[in-house]
């Protein structure tokens, strides 16, 4: 199975860059549309924590250890979402237009495959576009999502920022190694986490979930972890094993639902 992790650079990668090539979409709006579907339903992605304000200084950059962030005004999405009776099977071709930009998609791209970077046979997250199922999600018009927009976009904005800060150019020309320094420094949302870091540390666990969950909602994800569901069964059915039922029964009397625990004949 893949873990998630970051790209090693080779030495004396250091150097600025061309641009990384632009990300290329190759998902039909039908295909996202159902891995979409999958990611809502997906018990990976947990509800959104939230991005806190933390108390801030000027934006004068990390240098002097202070904070800045991106106040993005966005216009409000509009659009009509699946309606009371969707058809998750065959959706709609477009309910919504996508919103993401060519280069907010390859900021994505770069910061999905640090993420998930291919392995062995195992393909990176933006060889299986996690990042058209990421604009699927954050351009979708239901409250969540839009919550979600805010916080990915605000994080894509701050890390290009921050780029130019640092290092004077964009994040999708600096060097591997330099889009890593960035990385390290916002990857983990903890008790040690800088000041100047802990809002765009929480903005990037939400979008590493939404990655993770999105990349493990593909055929090659399912792949990856193992999962055998969906596959019919020769004979009769055995039904769930005494452990399943332990694990039920538990959860049911933790949540005082004991009297609707299945009853054996």
């Amino acid at each position: 199975m893949k873990k998630p992790g970051f790209m090693h650079t080779t030495a004396g990668d250091d150097l600025q860059r061309d641009p990384s090539p632009a990300y290329t979409n190759r998902l039909s709006r039908r295909d996202s549309l159902k891995l979409l579907a999958a990611l809502a339903a997906s018990t990976m992605l947990p509800a959104l924590s939230g991005c806190e304000p933390v108390p801030t200084t000027t934006q004068t950059g990390n240098a002097t250890g202070t904070e800045h962030w991106p106040e993005l005004k966005l216009p409000a999405i509009n659009a009509k979402g699946y309606g009371k009776d969707p058809n998750l099977i065959m959706p709609p071709e477009a309910p919504w237009p996508l919103t993401l930009t060519p280069a907010q998609l390859t900021t994505l791209a770069l910061l999905s495959d640090i993420l998930v970077p291919q392995e062995g046979d195992s393909p990176s997250a933006s060889q299986v576009q996690v990042p058209s199922v990421v604009d699927e999600w954050v351009s979708a018009p239901y409250p969540s999502q839009q919550r979600d927009r805010l916080t990915i976009l605000s994080a894509l904005a701050w890390i290009d920022d921050e780029a130019q800060l640092r290092f004077n150019g964009q994040f999708s020309a600096l060097t591997a190694k330099q889009q890593l320094a960035i990385v390290d420094d916002i990857a983990y949302d903890n008790e040690n986490t800088p000041l100047q870091f802990q809002r765009i540390a929480k903005a990037f666990a939400r979008l590493r979930n939404l990655v993770l969950a999105a990349y493990f909602c593909t055929p090659q994800g399912i792949k990856d972890i193992g999962y055998l569901g969906n596959v019919p069964i020769a004979g009769v059915y055995p039904g769930p094993t005494a452990e399943a039922y332990a694990h039920l029964d538990n959860t049911l009397a933790q949540l005082g639902l004991t009297e609707f625990a299945y009853q054996v004949a």
